[in-house]
């Protein structure tokens, strides 16, 4: 072998290590990326906020006993008729007002004759409020007890309750996902100072579902908004 032969082969060689040098050199480095890389932290954020019910629907609901359906039907007009006026003059307007068929039912149709029923015939009306008028709802039903002068006693039990609804949630939401996730941002923080190192982007974000819920249940027109945001963040030393 000649010596321009000897010296090419030398110089390839050369090439050949520091190529396969360079090669190791840029693996490890990016394996060592790619472990720094792995260090997360997951970490969950709340925000909560109490808002003010927009919407109410109040069931105004009655019952009327009679064994005459004519006579029945005659008292349920006047009646019904009392409840809407009682409503007007609290200040609702008529197209906030609906009114239900009466539901009526005989008893002696029943199969079977009650010796303690006194009266064959039962109807129930309901009046129901579409309102966005809270504190009118509020007040107007502890003046419930004036229909009683004229005979109307007004159902108070679970089928009647007043439902109160927060509809503007959507004018809410940016501003407490930003409270969430800041929330979480700080609890990240916090577990980077104890360990040592500091967060780094964020890997993966996912924003929980609102909850809307009755503050307690005496004020159920007062609603507790919350929600939940879950983010890992990448740590670093």
């Amino acid at each position: 072998m000649n010596k321009q032969s000897v010296l090419a082969a030398a110089l390839l060689g050369a090439f050949i290590c520091g190529g396969l040098y360079l090669l190791a050199s840029g693996i490890g480095n990016s394996l060592l990326t790619i472990k720094a890389m792995d260090r997360v932290v997951t970490v969950k954020g709340l925000a909560e906020q109490e808002v003010t019910a927009d919407v109410a629907i109040w069931p105004v609901s009655f019952n009327e006993v009679d064994n005459n359906l004519n006579t029945l039907y005659e008292s349920v007009q006047q009646k019904t008729e009392r409840v809407k006026q009682f409503l007007l003059a609290q200040g609702f307007t008529p197209e906030e007002i609906t009114i239900s068929q009466p539901s009526t039912q005989d008893r002696q149709a029943q199969g079977y004759a009650d010796p303690n029923v006194k009266y064959r015939y039962k109807a129930k009306v309901t009046l129901s409020v579409y309102t966005h008028q809270i504190n009118k709802v509020l007040e107007s039903r502890k003046k419930l007890l004036e229909l009683a002068k004229d005979g109307i006693a007004v159902a108070q039990d679970y089928d009647n309750r007043t439902e109160f609804l927060y509809t503007q949630l959507n004018s809410i939401k940016p501003q407490m996902v930003q409270q969430a996730t800041e929330n979480a941002r700080e609890v990240a923080e916090k577990f980077a100072r104890d360990s040592q190192s500091s967060i780094g982007k964020i890997k993966t974000a996912s924003q929980g579902t609102f909850s809307i819920n009755d503050r307690d249940s005496n004020t159920p027109y007062i609603k507790k908004v919350r929600v939940v945001s879950t983010l890992t963040y990448y740590l670093k030393d």
